[in-house]
């Protein structure tokens, strides 16, 4: 019994508590970003704000050298990712880098923390990314630290001139909203986590996988392949993500591999409110399911709930217009170990060629990389995104849309190829 309450608790701390042991998917966490320039206190301030030694902290300029993150329950907020940047003020080729990378988490930053040097004030890499904050509509909020420096200057019989950056924000800049902490000390760190609350938006909490079009009751079949790419020993996020959502509606779910569709159906008593598969056996399951029972799949449930699905439905038609040679950009969310038939780097060049007849080019993405400027490609083919939250998504088809570029997912495009997509789309009376 020793041994089972050590591992237990040990389990409890690596998720970031109780709460924490069932795991929000990062995906679906508000993600929280730390700013600032070197030394200004923002992984000390990250590990005050989360009660616990994430980040390493010393006074040597630079140690945080990569993005840190931390899946945890940050009250009164619930389920959080922080995410503790490189300063934004390095320097010499690997400090560019760095800086790179802490830009890159914008993309996917719903929460913005600004840490300062309240002794400092204001610099100029930090007025450049309150700009970037509100270019991309990002709530922030301005964490001036090290006020206890200020008042230990008091207490010795000085001026306490470290209510310079304070001074800076109430009187030039009073539509910088902002907090006044001590790492050190714990002072206004409870109110930041309040003011963080306050500021949040979150915008996938509001949409529902698929369970506001299933009445409660209802069965689902879901139809998951069991092959080489599929994980060993479990199944992939987004059909996990799914049953959780039907069970949520108190929908019955039967799952079965292609094969077993057919008797899946024969035995049940009832029509099912719809047949859910993976986009990439689409053309086989389209035609085991009878035309009144309606037929999508996860990859378009998750356009949908990350917001994209008119734009990818759309985007899908484009590929009608591809010619030889023109680039066609395929981009995962997150990094796996590649087999020989994946779906990105293989399947769907192979069927885009069948369907369009030409002979284009395929430049391949995964994990945080996405170009910048997409003004180059004809067409831009996007995973699911379980991997990823809303806000990443969105910026990315954003990128495409004002490039000119179409944007869509696999399982839209896949369904479009099938000739099925306007089928698949009938549950969303799209």
């Amino acid at each position: 019994m020793a041994r089972e309450t050590s591992d237990f608790n040990k389990a409890k701390e690596r998720a970031g508590g109780a709460a924490d042991l069932n795991l929000t998917p990062s995906a679906n966490r508000i993600h929280i970003g730390f700013f600032g320039r070197r030394n200004a206190g923002k992984s000390s301030v990250v590990n005050a704000v989360t009660g616990q030694s994430i980040s390493i902290v010393s006074n040597v300029k630079g140690t945080t050298t990569d993005p840190v993150t931390k899946a945890m329950e940050l009250l009164p907020l619930g389920p959080v990712l922080i995410i503790d940047t490189p300063g934004i003020d390095d320097s010499g080729s690997v400090g560019a880098e760095r800086v790179k990378r802490a830009n890159r988490i914008l993309t996917r930053t719903d929460v913005a923390v600004l840490v300062v040097d309240n002794f400092i004030g204001l610099s100029d890499d930090d007025r450049m990314l309150i700009d970037r904050f509100r270019e991309r509509n990002i709530p922030f909020i301005v964490a001036l630290n090290k006020v206890d420096l200020a008042m230990e200057s008091l207490s010795a019989g000085g001026s306490g001139a470290g209510a310079s950056g304070a001074d800076d924000l109430r009187y030039k800049n009073p539509d910088i909203p902002f907090v006044l902490v001590s790492a050190l000390t714990g002072q206004g760190i409870n109110e930041l986590k309040e003011k963080i609350a306050e500021i949040a938006k979150p915008r996938s909490e509001e949409r529902k996988l698929i369970r506001d079009l299933i009445p409660s009751g209802s069965i689902v079949v879901l139809v998951t392949p069991i092959d080489e790419s599929a994980p060993k020993g479990r199944i992939i996020l987004p059909q996990v993500q799914t049953i959780r959502d039907l069970l949520d509606g108190h929908a019955i779910t039967v799952v079965c591999q292609p094969d077993e569709l057919p008797g899946a159906l024969a035995a049940l008593r009832e029509k099912p409110a719809a047949v859910i598969t993976d986009s990439q056996v689409f053309g086989k399951v389209s035609r085991m399911v009878p035309e009144d029972i309606p037929l999508t799949s996860f990859s378009i449930l998750f356009a949908r709930f990350k917001g994209i699905l008119d734009t990818a439905a759309e985007g899908a038609f484009a590929l009608s217009e591809i010619k030889d040679g023109d680039r066609i950009l395929i981009s995962e969310g997150c990094t796996h170990h590649r087999q020989c038939e994946d779906i990105g780097t293989v399947k769907l060049p192979g069927w885009i060629r069948e369907f369009t007849g030409a002979e284009p080019e395929f430049s391949f993405t995964s994990g945080g990389e996405f170009p910048e400027d997409l003004s180059g490609y004809r067409l831009v083919v996007h995973c699911g995104g379980c991997m990823l939250n809303e806000r990443e998504v969105m910026y990315r088809m954003e990128r495409a849309l004002i490039a000119g570029v179409p944007f869509t997912n696999y399982g839209t495009l896949i369904a479009h190829m099938n000739g099925i997509l306007r089928r698949c789309l009938e549950i969303f009376d799209i």
